[in-house]
């Protein structure tokens, strides 16, 4: 009997950790495109130069100010290179989050950046969405990690017995 409660359990757990995956990458992809509008606006006077004085060719603005006799215009251009840089990341970021669900869980498990997704954790809080994906994501995890649990169980016992199986007894029930 506390055996059972204790599958429930495992399973409860499971299921509450694995609704908080999409909740999670919610929260990833928000800060995301908020990092990007950011960088985008910042990064939006030093374009419309670009596109007034260099038909919109960035680099040769960060070129124009990097031979420029003045030190200011020369610390400006690795300035502008750095938006640059950042807004060019923040874009790859955002396309890596617009594809099915499985491709954003994957991205944000493996190609994440490193600072947002500290911060998404930081500031995360729980939440149970009652929505047909989170529900899925719960079982699944739920699933998988009661499954995990009980193989190592099962294998922790198999090794301890030697591999031997507990012996039948044989009943008569006369």
């Amino acid at each position: 009997m506390l055996r059972s409660y204790l599958r429930l359990v495992l399973f409860t757990t499971g299921l509450l950790f694995g609704v908080q995956v999409p909740g999670f990458i919610s929260d990833y992809s928000k800060r995301v495109e908020a990092h990007l509008i950011e960088a985008q606006q910042a990064i939006k006077g030093f374009n419309a130069t670009a596109q007034q004085f260099f038909k919109g060719d960035v680099q040769a603005l960060i070129q124009h100010y990097r031979s420029s006799e003045d030190p200011v215009f020369r610390q400006d251009a690795n300035n502008i290179e750095n938006l640059l840089t950042r807004t060019h990341a923040l874009e790859r970021q955002w396309l890596g989050l617009q594809g099915p669900w499985y491709a954003r869980a994957w991205h944000v498990a493996t190609k994440a950046d490193p600072d947002i997704r500290r911060e998404t954790y930081n500031g995360y809080t729980w939440q149970v969405l009652l929505a047909p994906d989170v529900i899925a994501w719960g079982i699944v995890c739920a699933l998988l990690l009661a499954l995990l649990i009980e193989t190592l169980f099962v294998a922790l016992a198999w090794v301890i017995h030697g591999g031997r199986r507990k012996p039948q007894i044989d009943r008569d029930w006369r």
